[in-house]
């Protein structure tokens, strides 16, 4: 998926005589092999190279199930290839493209960091441990509640498996009330990750 993104970034970037040279290639590495030979000597690939580079860095986005170092990694990735091309992506960029392209539950952290903290001064690395000091506290907080949802399929299964049992005895039916779980309302910062990202100690 990743290598497609960056073929469809190169078709995008090139004229149409560069697109018919690799319109029919597998990869995105054999398409630059094809540029870089066909363009020798020529600052044409650099600036192909560098404009399929800022699409693919304007593209990038969180997956649900990516942990925010390893989104971080990709995204420090793609802005190093843009250096060694000739165009310098300053931190605070950096920072920026990381704030606006996280997942809705790093929300409230984003929000206490930009009230917080300078943006135009904040290293990734300060940026990181704030979101892995988030996503870890999220992750202590869910796993009381999937503990006890095991336990209750556990139950409920126990259950099922002694009203099938010997002389077909059937138990009657069990209501469950439902249990409300409140969800902090969308736009407000949470005190905790306000405190999580001026604290150091906390991190």
């Amino acid at each position: 998926m990743k290598d497609k993104s960056a073929l469809y970034f190169l078709y995008n970037a090139v004229d149409e005589s560069g697109f018919e040279k690799i319109a029919n290639v597998a990869s995105s590495k054999e398409a630059w092999d094809i540029l870089e030979v066909a363009y020798r000597g020529n600052d044409r690939v650099r600036q192909v190279r560098l404009q399929a580079l800022r699409g693919e860095f304007e593209g990038l986005k969180m997956e649900d199930k990516e942990q925010v170092t390893e989104y971080i990694t990709r995204v420090e990735k793609v802005a190093n290839q843009l250096g060694k091309n000739g165009e310098p992506m300053p931190a605070s960029r950096v920072v920026e493209k990381i704030l606006r392209s996280l997942t809705d539950d790093f929300e409230s952290i984003v929000c206490a960091i930009e009230e917080s903290k300078d943006l135009s001064v904040l290293s990734v690395e300060e940026l990181v441990g704030s979101l892995e000091a988030h996503e870890q506290r999220k992750r202590k907080k869910h796993e009381p509640h999937d503990q006890a949802l095991k336990a209750q399929l556990d139950l409920d299964e126990t259950w099922n498996t002694q009203s099938r049992g010997p002389g077909g005895r059937g138990r009657g039916g069990r209501g469950r009330g439902g249990q409300g779980r409140g969800r902090q309302g969308r736009g407000g910062c949470d005190r905790d990750d306000v405190e999580e990202s001026t604290d150091p100690t906390r991190q």
